[in-house]
């Protein structure tokens, strides 16, 4: 029915508005990462450095071969960090401007305004899980530095990406049962 906003018009503006909030996020993260570069450049310097673990622990690591001492690569490092979080800045606001304009729509209009936001969850769970709690978590062992240790807010960003990611995956917005499809 035209003008009807029933169950199914409530769940796609649900998606709609939490695929926004994932984008909103990384908009403000990479807004503050341009804007106070400096402050973040020191957090991948002294991880991939491993400058600052714990006395107790650095006294007994082993790791530390693998720390990575240049500028330059800090850089480039941290460059990357902000480009995949740009990366799920614009596809999750893509998306979500997309799945806000289909909520009425049909099925498969709304199915194809979901892409770019599983794209861009999908990518904030791979540099938050994959690079910090990974790569920095375990790599470059994170979890045993003092100051700069960024597991914890990872952890929470995947947790909140992850059920996003899952929701917006769902097939509980559609008008037709998935049963009654080809």
């Amino acid at each position: 029915m035209a003008g009807r906003f029933g169950t199914v018009e409530v769940i796609r503006a649900t998606k709609a508005l939490l695929t926004f909030t994932v984008g909103g996020f990384a908009f403000f993260v990479v807004f503050g990462n341009v804007t106070d570069y400096w402050t973040n450049f020191e957090f991948v310097k002294h991880v991939l450095s491993m400058d600052a673990q714990k006395p107790e622990l650095k006294a007994v690591s082993n790791i530390n071969y693998r720390a990575i001492p240049w500028t330059w690569a800090h850089h480039v490092a941290y460059i990357g960090v902000i480009l995949m979080e740009t990366l799920i800045l614009i596809t999750c606001l893509y998306s979500a401007y997309r799945q806000a304009r289909a909520v009425r729509g049909s099925d498969g209009e709304f199915t194809r305004a979901k892409f770019w936001g599983i794209v861009g969850c999908t990518a904030g769970l791979f540099l938050w899980f994959f690079g910090f709690q990974a790569v920095g978590g375990e790599w470059f062992g994170m979890w045993m530095n003092a100051t700069w240790n960024g597991i914890p807010d990872a952890v929470r960003l995947c947790t909140y990406i992850g059920i996003v990611l899952i929701y917006l995956s769902l097939r509980n917005d559609t008008r037709v049962p998935v049963t009654d499809r080809e």
